[in-house]
């Protein structure tokens, strides 16, 4: 199939050759083409340039004037796979409880996993392909998608098995993470070392036989897993093939980005509380720092700090962590205008973060991420709108009119 977008206002985020990752002031910076067609082919990006350069071919036509053609967003880091919502501890934290507290009560994740356990994998792949169609209005074209609301060896399968399903029946490109070391379930409080061992010796094996995971992440924090034993977890998961990926210092400076970066993780995530020793560990590393703003809104806790990130000379992605406890969206453009507005990042560095660095962060900068040739046609053509800026600044509108996912309207 052949697609020719002409008359594009502006075409966002071009690249003459794939990137790793843009850092530092390089995020302010983002390329595009004014007054501008794009070439599709199949599934990839066949050529792209100013109209005046436009190919006469035959291909299906679609007239994108005063509209603007942006990369789909990658969304590095999600929970959507999940059985029912969380919205009556919305109003304990709403009446002064804690995240912590709600977790101690057996609430929280604990909440989440003892209803996934009781619904079937069809019920739960129905509820989440409600999500992912959402997501995908909105300009959503890549997804890694966590397990971690199982905790057992055959619920935590039926979440990765549910994720394979939505990448197989979807154009969305998709990554997995096995998250069994998510919380301890009650059973386990007063002998954690069993349920690690549960985790390491049991589920990951299970895990890597079905090849259900590309990586393996830990919640290291206090009252969850210590730093150690998140080391001792990405050790074991990188021997079943599964690179590490690190929910680090969301709650206090829990070591998780010093493990994360000690274990070559692809990303460490979260990151309200973050030092100097922090920053150390993550310069000259391969790790991607992902902050999760609706996170820090929907708990209402502090930030990340993504202008010292930024200013250090860092790379910074943005992702949604839409799951049903802390952050129930995956809204990106709502998630860009609260970038701008709690984090002081640029329009630019907030749409770089969610392009460019967090397709990084999922491993497919190669494919995605860009308007280059070679990578998956997966783009959305804006409502007419009249700069870039103007995507966080009306964020509560969807400004996404078609989406394209590897070469398909949608």
């Amino acid at each position: 199939m052949a697609l020719l977008i002409t008359n594009i206002k502006q075409l966002v985020q071009v690249e003459d050759r794939a990137k790793k990752w843009v850092s530092g002031s390089q995020m302010n910076v983002l390329p595009c083409i004014e007054n501008a067609y794009l070439y599709i082919k199949n599934e990839r990006i066949e050529d792209f340039g100013p109209m005046e350069n436009c190919p006469n071919i035959d291909a299906e036509i679609i007239n994108a004037s005063g509209k603007m053609v942006f990369p789909c967003w990658a969304d590095s880091h999600t929970h959507i796979v999940f059985a029912g919502s969380r919205e009556t501890e919305f109003e304990d934290r709403i009446s002064g409880l804690t995240y912590e507290q709600i977790a101690e009560r057996g609430g929280g994740i604990l909440n989440s996993a003892k209803r996934l356990q009781q619904t079937s994998e069809t019920d739960l792949y129905e509820q989440a392909m409600v999500r992912v169609k959402e997501v995908i209005s909105m300009g959503t074209g890549a997804v890694e998608i966590k397990s971690g609301y199982g905790l057992t060896p055959e619920a935590e399968m039926k979440m990765l098995r549910v994720a394979k399903q939505i990448a197989k029946n979807t154009n969305l490109v998709v990554k997995t993470t096995f998250l069994g070391a998510h919380a301890f379930p009650m059973e386990y409080r007063k002998n954690k070392q069993a349920y690690i061992d549960l985790v390491c010796n049991t589920m990951m094996p299970m895990v890597a036989k079905e090849g259900l995971a590309d990586y393996c992440d830990a919640f290291c924090e206090k009252g969850f897993f210590e730093a150690e034993q998140v080391d001792y977890i990405m050790k074991k998961g990188a021997e079943h093939g599964m690179r590490a990926k690190v929910h680090a210092n969301q709650l206090s400076f829990s070591g998780g980005v010093q493990v994360g970066v000690v274990n070559n993780a692809i990303s460490v995530d979260h990151l309200e509380c973050m030092g100097e020793a922090e920053i150390n560990a993550l310069k000259n590393s391969d790790t991607m720092a992902t902050l999760l703003p609706s996170a820090s809104f929907f708990l209402d806790v502090h930030y990340p700090p993504a202008r010292m990130l930024i200013d250090a000379g860092l790379p910074v992605a943005l992702a949604t962590d839409f799951n049903p406890g802390s952050s129930p969206s995956g809204n990106i453009p709502l998630l860009l205008g609260m970038s701008c507005v709690k984090m002081k990042m640029s329009p630019n560095e907030t749409i770089n973060a969610a392009t460019i660095n967090s397709s990084y962060a999922m491993e497919i900068e190669k494919d995605f991420g860009s308007i280059c040739k070679g990578k998956y046609a997966s783009v959305f053509i804006t409502k007419p709108i009249p700069s870039t800026a103007f995507m966080p600044y009306m964020f509560g509108s969807n400004l996404v009119e078609t989406v394209i996912l590897k070469g398909e309207v949608q």
